[in-house]
């Protein structure tokens, strides 16, 4: 109890030294106070970079996303509305994830062959999702999307980033969504609303195959990427991409549901 009371109490001191070198960078439009600011949440950037790498790796490099985000950071310095009832480090981490995701998307790195497949399995997941009443089989894909299975196998593979584009859209649109429609007078809490996402994650994360669980962990909360991934696990990187596409189409399904 005393660390979660300590967590909150860090937390809030955040927000207020943010609120305040946003209030003197507005009234002396002083840059330091605003560099003061990117510095103070550097970490948001570094972490979203991270964890949409293998998304870009074939176009960008870290220090790409780096730059990328710190403009969007900017831009969340810019038009941050202390008003919507939101904190500072939680509007900055959708405008930098927001601001990553839409660079990637006009790259057009992503295949047609590939995009189309992408949606075409989303489609089917959730049809057998729903008609199962479980999570589909890799077999039981394939034959709804009247491939033979090896072919299957390399282009799920091959789809990895395209589906985990989709699912960080969700998560980010929603995350719009619900800041954006806020209202003091119907008592709604953005924080507690962003808690509550954040559990239904864990909880579905927690329901993955042991496989699957054990390559979320390490991609996203270990930030490995999918070649270290695959030297602990001592499979191919094409299996990894094989086993995170599954699991994302999972976390998908299971987060459109809630939502």
């Amino acid at each position: 109890m005393q660390k979660t009371k300590n967590l909150h109490g860090l937390s809030d001191s955040l927000h207020s030294d943010s609120l305040s070198l946003i209030h003197k960078y507005r009234q002396t439009n002083d840059e330091k106070y605003r560099n003061d600011l990117i510095m103070k949440h550097i970490d948001i950037v570094r972490f979203a970079a991270l964890s949409i790498r293998n998304m870009a790796v074939k176009f960008a490099d870290y220090d790409d996303l780096i730059n990328e985000g710190v403009i969007s950071l900017i831009n969340a310095i810019e038009t941050f509305d202390e008003n919507k009832g939101a904190k500072f480090e939680t509007y900055a981490s959708l405008k930098v994830r927001g601001g990553l995701i839409d660079f990637i998307r006009k790259q057009d790195w992503v295949p047609r062959n590939v995009r189309k497949f992408s949606k075409e399995l989303d489609i089917a997941f959730s049809k057998l999702y729903n008609e199962l009443g479980r999570v589909p089989e890799d077999e039981e894909l394939a034959v709804e999307l009247d491939m033979n299975y090896d072919k299957f196998q390399r282009t799920l593979a091959q789809s990895a980033n395209a589906v985990t584009l989709s699912f960080e859209e969700l998560i980010f649109e929603d995350s719009i969504d619900r800041l954006s429609s806020r209202n003091d007078s119907e008592g709604v809490d953005f924080a507690i609303l962003e808690k509550e996402l954040k559990n239904v994650i864990k909880i579905a994360i927690g329901e993955l195959k042991p496989k699957e669980k054990q390559v979320i962990t390490l991609y996203y909360y270990k930030r490995l990427k999918f070649s270290d991934i695959a030297k602990v696990l001592s499979v191919t990187e094409s299996r990894i991409s094989q086993i995170h596409s599954k699991a994302i189409l999972t976390l998908k399904t299971k987060l459109e549901e809630y939502l």
